[in-house]
C-alpha cells in the first residue's frame, strides 16, 4: 500500500501538464502517475516498412499509449482557438481557456519548442477565398513542434519531472474506489491511496472510463464519432494553404444531405501511419520539423461526426464497427484512387504504381465503398470536389484516400466549473473526460486542475 497526496491516472497531456503544474507550484505535495503503457524511450512500434510491414498488435500499443498518450508521436500541433478541440471553455470561460493554452505553448518553447512557428487565420486572405466556395475557415492560432520536435519536449519535461514525481509505468489501474477522505487505485502490483485523483486516460481509455463511471455511478452522456477518410496528395497542391496557415481547419456543409465535412490534422510533407486502438486498426498522419524527414506528400483527414441517442447510444460502438469491417476487408488499413472511388472499381498495385502519388503508407488496395457507408462517402467526395476549388489538383484520380480514418470520443463525464465529478476529489481531464478533443484543450484542463488542487 502506497500513500500519494495526488494521483494521476494515464501520462497523457493531461496528466502530465498536470503533473508539471503541480512539481511548480506545490513542490511539497506526493504526486503518482500511473500508466499502462511505456516510459517515453522505450515506446517503440515494431513496424519498420520492411520486416514488419503490418500491425502485430502489441499487448501495449507504443503509438497509442505511453508517457506523452496518444499524441507523443503526433505531428505536435498546438490549436490556441475555443472554436474547435473541445469545449473546455464552457467550464472555465472562454478567457480562462484561451490563457491556459497560451500557457502551455510557454512551458513547450522552453523545454525545447523554441523556434518553432505559430501561425494564424487572423485577416487571412484565403479565409476569403473559402467563403466565396462555400467552405469555412475556422479561426485559430497554430503551434506545429512536428513529431520530432514534440518528442524533444516530452522527453525534456520528463527529465525534470522524473526526480520529484513518482512513476509507474506498465501499471495499469484496474478500479477506483471512494473512501471516507479520499480515494483508493488498485493495479496489478497492488494498490494507492490519495486525497485527490486526477483522471486522464485519453481516447484510448474510453472503454475503462465507461466501467469507472457505470461502478461508482458518475453520470454521462453520450458522445460523438467522426468517420472518415484520410487523403494523401502532392504537398504542392496545398501549399498555398500549408506555407501560409500551416494547417487550415476548413467546414464544409453538403448540399446533397446538409451534414457537415471538415478537414482535420493536416501534416504538410508527412507521412500516413497505422493506429491501433482497442485492438482495431485506423490510420492518422504525422508531419516533422527536421527537413531531412519530410515527404513530398500532404495528408489531411476528411471526417463526418455522427451523433447516437435513441435507442442506440454508443457512438464508439458504431465506429468501431466500421473499422473492424475495414480490417476485415483489407486486413488493416485501405488505400483507394480517388478516380476508382468515382468509377466504382476497387484500386489495384498496377493503378497505384502508375499513379502521380507515391503512398507514405503500405496499405491494401480496396473498395471503400464497401465499407463506408453511402451518407459518409458521398459527402467526403462532395467535400473533395469543394476542396478543388480552393486547392487545384484536390479532386484528381490519383489522389489517394486511405480509411477508415475514427476519432474516438469518449462520453462526456458529467464534471462541475472545476472539472470535478459528483466526488470532491475525483477530477476527470482530458480527452478522456469528453470535454476536451485536443493537445491544446487536454494539456490546458491538466493544468487547470492542477491549480485548483494547489490553491486548496
Amino acid at each position: 500500500m502506497s500513500n500519494f497526496d495526488v494521483i494521476i491516472i494515464g501520462a497523457g497531456p493531461g496528466g502530465i501538464y498536470s503533473a508539471y503544474e503541480l512539481m511548480k507550484t506545490k513542490p511539497e505535495l506526493s504526486v503518482a502517475v500511473f500508466e499502462a503503457g511505456n516510459p517515453l524511450e522505450k515506446r517503440k512500434c515494431p513496424i519498420d516498412g520492411k520486416t514488419v510491414k503490418t500491425c502485430v498488435k502489441c499487448p501495449t500499443c507504443s503509438i497509442m499509449s505511453g508517457f506523452g498518450g496518444a499524441g507523443a508521436f503526433s505531428d505536435g500541433k498546438y490549436n490556441i482557438t475555443n472554436d474547435f478541440g473541445g469545449t473546455l471553455y464552457e467550464y472555465v470561460g472562454r478567457e480562462t481557456a484561451t490563457e491556459l493554452m497560451e500557457y502551455v505553448d510557454s512551458i513547450n518553447m522552453t523545454h525545447g519548442g523554441e523556434g518553432t512557428k505559430l501561425y494564424s487565420t487572423a485577416g487571412s486572405e484565403f479565409k476569403r477565398k473559402c467563403i466565396q466556395n462555400g467552405l469555412k475557415l475556422l479561426d485559430a492560432s497554430v503551434r506545429h513542434l512536428g513529431t520530432d520536435k514534440n518528442y524533444v519536449v516530452l522527453e525534456n519535461m520528463y527529465q525534470e519531472m522524473k526526480d520529484h514525481i513518482h512513476f509507474f509505468f506498465n501499471t495499469a489501474i484496474t478500479k477506483v474506489e471512494k473512501l471516507t477522505d479520499g480515494y483508493k487505485v488498485i493495479h496489478k502490483d497492488g494498490e494507492a491511496e490519495c486525497k485527490f485523483c486526477i483522471i486522464s486516460v485519453g481516447r484510448s481509455g474510453s472503454k475503462w472510463m465507461q466501467t469507472v463511471c457505470e461502478d461508482m455511478q458518475i453520470p454521462t452522456k453520450s458522445n460523438r464519432v467522426d468517420l472518415g477518410v484520410r487523403v494523401e496528395l502532392p504537398a504542392v497542391v496545398f501549399q498555398d494553404i500549408t506555407n501560409n496557415l500551416y494547417e487550415g481547419k476548413i467546414v464544409y456543409r453538403t448540399k446533397k444531405f446538409e451534414d457537415s465535412v471538415r478537414t482535420f490534422c493536416m501534416n504538410p510533407h508527412g507521412a500516413v501511419v497505422n493506429e491501433n486502438t482497442n485492438g482495431i486498426i485506423t490510420v492518422n498522419g504525422h508531419s516533422y520539423e527536421d527537413p531531412s524527414l519530410q515527404t513530398d506528400n500532404t495528408n489531411f483527414a476528411l471526417l463526418v461526426a455522427k451523433h447516437f441517442s435513441e435507442p442506440f447510444k454508443n457512438s464508439n460502438e458504431y465506429g468501431e464497427s466500421i473499422a473492424r469491417l475495414s480490417n476485415m476487408l483489407g486486413g488493416g488499413v485501405i488505400v483507394q484512387r480517388f478516380g476508382d472511388l468515382e468509377r466504382g472499381r476497387r484500386s489495384n498495385y498496377k493503378r497505384l504504381s502508375e499513379g502521380m502519388v507515391i503512398p507514405t503508407l503500405k496499405a491494401t488496395p480496396g473498395d471503400l465503398s464497401l465499407v463506408l457507408p453511402k451518407r459518409l462517402l458521398d459527402g467526403i467526395i462532395e467535400m473533395i470536389y469543394a476542396l478543388d476549388k480552393i486547392a487545384p489538383g484536390t479532386a484528381n484520380d490519383d489522389t489517394l484516400l486511405y480509411g477508415v480514418e475514427v476519432k474516438f470520443y469518449n462520453m462526456e463525464v458529467e464534471v462541475n466549473e472545476n472539472l470535478e465529478t459528483i466526488y470532491p476529489g475525483l477530477y476527470v481531464i482530458g480527452d478522456g473526460s469528453g470535454v476536451t478533443h485536443s493537445l491544446s484543450h487536454a494539456s490546458a484542463s491538466g493544468i487547470y486542475v492542477a491549480k485548483q488542487i494547489a490553491e486548496m
